[in-house]
């Protein structure tokens, strides 16, 4: 009884045969290409009907790679798996063969558990007059969204009830705006994803002192996501105060980060649940900061650059460089600083 109620609050699977999963992936097929799959499961959990993955890939130090008996006693009926792992694999498994499982699996679980389309407009929306849609039959907009006049729905966007859309804004195609999402002078790109709760291109912490008091500067910028950002739920993007803030393209962005105005993200950057980036940041591309790193006004951080957890950067960062602690330094340097003070410590 509890299984079956369980079920009723997880994600919905689409079946798919072995066959059609290796056709449509490209992958090498060795077994019944009629198993039936109806879930994907991590491969110590699977049962019968599910398909799991074991991987000795090692694409970054995240990965753990689990013991070989794990695929040899999983109760999987398909596993996708790399070539050296085959005698490995339980008799009478149906095997998916490729030399990245991870990367497979990926798109696989997007197959697997895409979302049915949605479209149609809520009549409980509120849509000015004068908001541009490129083809409104592909787009879905739920109860209580507002959506501005000027603004610009390209095709396949899906708004979720409560978000709201300010004058101007442009959606770039196939983006998703998450339940009572905030976006106000912005531009944002195709696929992207904006959870719910995010608030994008308010007025920055902008502000100068005049004959003793603190004087608000006004914000002219903007907000521009590149394609394929996603911003992560309850974080807030603030616009630019006269250039625009920038976040390139497919950078993901956790909850609850704080990013002021002025500051520009090169692409495909990851940053973690709690970073604030203070105005005037410039950080390059693939460059990783972790869960609660603190960035100082106008500081530039180069092109694949790692920051550990709670780190404060006060300084610029060249390109390549792995640093943490407070202020941020090289790694190396941050270990030998606190062996020598675990050392001396009285």
């Amino acid at each position: 009884m509890f299984s079956f109620i369980k079920s009723w609050f997880m994600p919905r699977a689409n079946v798919m045969t072995a066959g059609e999963v290796a056709e449509k992936f490209g992958l090498e097929l060795r077994g019944d290409k009629n198993a039936v799959i109806r879930g994907v499961a991590p491969i110590a959990d699977a049962r019968p009907g599910q398909l799991a993955f074991y991987s000795t890939e090692q694409n970054s130090a995240a990965f753990k790679i689990l013991p070989i008996d794990v695929l040899r006693n999983t109760r999987a009926t398909v596993i996708l798996l790399q070539p050296e792992q085959i005698n490995d694999a339980p008799n009478g498994a149906t095997l998916l063969i490729t030399d990245t499982p991870r990367g497979n699996i990926v798109k696989i679980l997007g197959k697997i558990y895409r979302e049915p389309p949605r479209r149609g407009i809520s009549r409980r929306a509120t849509i000015e007059r004068g908001v541009f849609m490129r083809k409104r039959k592909t787009v879905y907009v739920g109860q209580y969204a507002t959506i501005e006049r000027g603004a610009v729905i390209e095709s396949d966007v899906k708004i979720y009830p409560g978000a709201f859309i300010g004058r101007n804004v442009t959606i770039g195609r196939g983006t998703v705006v998450g339940h009572g999402a905030h976006i106000e002078n912005a531009t944002i790109g195709a696929e992207c994803v904006i959870h719910s709760g995010a608030v994008i291109g308010k007025d920055g912490f902008g502000y100068t002192r005049q004959n003793g008091h603190n004087v608000f500067i006004p914000h002219v910028g903007r907000v521009v996501l590149g394609d394929r950002v996603s911003v992560g739920a309850n974080t807030c993007i603030d616009r630019g105060a006269m250039t625009d803030t920038t976040i390139g393209d497919g950078t993901k962005i956790d909850n609850l980060c704080q990013i002021a105005h002025g500051v520009v993200v090169g692409a495909e950057c990851f940053l973690a649940s709690g970073v604030g980036l203070t105005g005037g940041v410039k950080i390059g591309d693939r460059t990783l900061l972790a869960g609660q790193v603190g960035v100082a006004n106008g500081v530039h951080i180069g092109n694949d650059v790692e920051i550990g957890a709670k780190s404060g950067v006060f300084r610029d960062i060249p390109d390549g460089e792995r640093q943490m602690g407070f202020p941020a330094v090289a790694g190396t340097e941050f270990w030998r600083h606190y062996i020598w003070l675990k050392k001396n410590a009285k």
